[in-house]
């Protein structure tokens, strides 16, 4: 009879005898030396037949013509019975044919060993649920992390790795690779769509062009490159930035968030593409303008990309209106602020610049402290050729001016919300 599950106690014994025995004989004279001695309560075949008392367990080894060994003997019994049980093991003076010496090593408590089991692991457990980071809610992200990961499939022909909801949401994402996917899958955003590559996709092509579009990509020349390539050949709405030098995929979900908030719209990305192409025809060259804070006005009127496709056609209607008569000049179509820009770079001046893109008020840029607030006039935005600090850039914001160009912004600690800095040189 193999041990019981009830087993209370294990007697521990330990068997010496003067010649070469087995196994078979240490049982065999448990067995016979013990049989009537303890009376019918204790008597070993009624104890096994009962499930009181366990298959007896004898490990025996020979060498140099004596046997060594250690018996086990599990009972169900209580602690007096156990204890009578393990002291008439030490009557035993015969094994077989040899002479023997059997004694109590020890009678375990099985409950208390598995006690001490017990202890220790739950110690090792709350140590394990005490680390920092081994929270409900780290434990609950996790699982929902496995799930978004899960979910993340591919569509289309040119199987563009997705999140769940792009086919069916009214906005996507487009991001660079599969692992900016999944970091916004992380961060519980479902409709991202990745490129993959500076080649853009048929399948993302077509969804640009029938839902609203944010693009996504890495901080460094990478992304501008893919922007690049994605405005040539499809429509988006708009554009978020990571923090420069940083990856999307290394971002945290605040990150991720706050860049997605900041989004920009297109036609400011336009406006930068303006500014390139101007440089590129002997203009000197406005730096871009990148980290803009939300704006849900309306920019300033920029001039059709068509007509500045032939800048010569533009110079020629500009002479045109000033060999004119001055009571004849038409009235002065909405400019953009890149036409400001120009005209009061390394002039030292200061100008005023309405909601249409009108000049309204030009004076030198060191006046500008003292007479910038103009009574009854709406400022839309100031282009100042000198540098701005954090003074000068408060008053400016106190007079509701959205947007405030300069060659350069020192010291600046805060920038009202509300304020779009523009540097050029």
């Amino acid at each position: 009879m193999y041990e019981q599950d009830t087993t209370k106690y294990r007697i521990h014994l330990a068997v010496q005898t003067d010649g070469v025995v087995d196994r078979s004989d240490v049982v065999g004279a448990i067995f016979g030396q013990i049989e009537g001695l303890l009376g019918s309560e204790l008597e070993l075949r009624e104890l096994q037949r009962q499930g009181k008392l366990g298959r007896i367990d004898v490990k025996v080894s020979s060498k140099l013509g004596k046997s060594l060994g250690e018996i086990i003997i599990p009972t169900s019994i209580d602690r007096a019975e156990t204890a009578i049980l393990a002291a008439s093991m030490e009557t035993i003076t015969r094994v077989g044919p040899c002479t023997s010496e059997i004694s109590v090593i020890q009678i375990e408590d099985v409950r208390i060993t598995k006690r001490t089991q017990i202890i220790e692991r739950a110690k090792v457990l709350l140590l394990e649920f005490e680390e920092p980071g081994i929270d409900p809610e780290s434990l609950i992200d996790a699982v929902r992390e496995s799930q978004r990961i899960e979910k993340i499939a591919t569509i289309g022909l040119d199987n563009v790795p997705a999140g769940p909801n792009v086919l069916l949401s009214d906005a996507i994402i487009v991001v660079e690779g599969r692992a900016d996917v999944i970091n916004l899958l992380k961060s519980g955003i479902k409709n991202a769509v990745a490129v993959e590559g500076t080649s853009i996709p048929k399948t993302i092509i077509d969804m640009c062009r029938k839902k609203t579009t944010t693009a996504f990509f890495d901080g460094d020349r990478g992304g501008d490159l893919i922007l690049r390539e994605l405005l040539e050949v499809t429509e988006i709405d708009f554009v978020a930035y990571p923090p420069r030098g940083e990856s999307v995929e290394d971002l945290t979900r605040k990150e991720i968030i706050k860049a997605l908030r900041n989004k920009v719209p297109i036609e400011y990305v336009q406006e930068d593409r303006i500014a390139e192409y101007l440089a590129s025809h002997n203009e000197q060259k406005v730096v871009e303008f990148r980290n803009y804070p939300e704006q849900k006005e309306q920019p300033l009127p920029v001039e059709d990309n068509t007509e500045l496709e032939s800048p010569v056609e533009i110079l020629t209607e500009e002479e045109k209106i000033q060999e004119k008569p001055d009571d004849i000049i038409p009235e002065e179509r909405p400019r953009t602020v890149f036409a400001h820009i120009r005209e009061v770079r390394n002039n030292g001046t200061a100008r005023f610049i309405g909601p249409e893109g009108e000049k309204i008020v030009e004076m030198q840029a060191g006046e500008i402290e003292d007479s910038i607030d103009i009574q009854g006039k709406t400022i839309e935005g100031l282009v100042i050729d000198q540098e701005v600090n954090q003074q000068l850039l408060d008053l400016v914001s106190l007079q509701g001016i959205r947007y405030l160009a300069a060659p350069a912004f020192t010291g600046i600690v805060r920038t009202p919300a509300t304020l779009r800095l523009i540097p050029f040189k």
